[in-house]
């Protein structure tokens, strides 16, 4: 399906690597030209290299913190020169440190909510004034399911996350109708994020190896498996285009059906 984006201009924050990659992949396919931030200079090239090979639109890569805020606006700022307009705003962020709640700091708590939240709020606060002109554009916001459910030892993700959704539903009222406001909520995706999570439980002895954690992340889930980042990816490039064009304030699962809750 063509998703009429050709010739757009996205933002990806936190865009390389796992789920923020997967978009920013999907995005550039549909001819998007597209800007993605990271703190890694190694990882941030690598994933240049990677969208610029998909042959899509331009690709700029900055090297950013999105915890920063003037790092955030200095990204935002670079890609509307670079493109000269921008459409589409991704926001996407690694996962906080996982635990339970007595052994998490006060420093954690303040350090999960810069990055889940704030990295949010400033990303859209710059970008706004331009997504706002020329017909309008969107909004998506990358989460987790666990603001619908909250998983075992993942305090901070399931507690501060929840916090971006009530910011998305307001924006969706606020920014209407020249923007639309969405969020996706993953489940579990092949990425180094789940790697990470698995490996933790193994230092915990939660696991016996990763192979049996790995197991474990796809039990429960309808579908018998976790997810490919793609998967995750065309639904975030789905939202930012006008076959969505009457979806807004929507919290689109994205998990196999492993959520319970309705």
């Amino acid at each position: 399906m063509d998703l009429g984006i050709d010739g757009n201009a996205a933002v990806v924050t936190a865009g390389t690597a796992g789920l923020g990659l997967a978009s920013a992949e999907a995005l550039a396919r549909e001819g998007c030209d597209v800007a993605v931030c990271g703190r890694d200079e190694d990882r941030l090239s690598r994933a240049e290299a990677h969208l610029e090979a998909i042959d899509g639109g331009d690709v700029l890569a900055v090297q950013a913190d999105i915890t920063d805020e003037s790092e955030i606006e200095g990204f935002v700022g670079s890609a509307i020169g670079e493109f000269g307009r921008l459409d589409h705003v991704v926001t996407s962020a690694g996962g906080p440190p996982s635990g339970p709640f007595l052994e998490t700091s006060d420093e954690d708590w303040q350090r999960a909510h810069d990055l889940l939240v704030m990295s949010v709020v400033r990303t859209v606060r710059a970008a706004h004034p331009t997504i706002a002109e020329d017909g309008g554009g969107t909004i998506v916001n990358i989460t987790s399911r666990s603001v619908r459910e909250v998983i075992d030892d993942l305090v901070l993700s399931n507690s501060v996350r929840r916090a971006v959704i009530g910011l998305m539903k307001t924006l969706s009222y606020e920014f209407a109708p020249d923007v639309r406001a969405n969020a996706v909520l993953p489940g579990a995706h092949e990425t180094g994020r789940i790697e990470e999570l698995v490996e933790q439980g193994v230092d915990r002895g939660d696991f016996a190896d990763y192979e049996a954690g790995l197991e474990e992340w796809s039990e429960g889930i309808p579908l018998e498996r976790v997810g490919e980042p793609r998967e995750l990816g065309e639904t975030v490039a789905w939202l930012s285009s006008d076959r969505s064009s009457y979806v807004n304030g929507a919290a689109v699962p994205v998990d196999g059906g492993s959520t319970r809750s309705v």
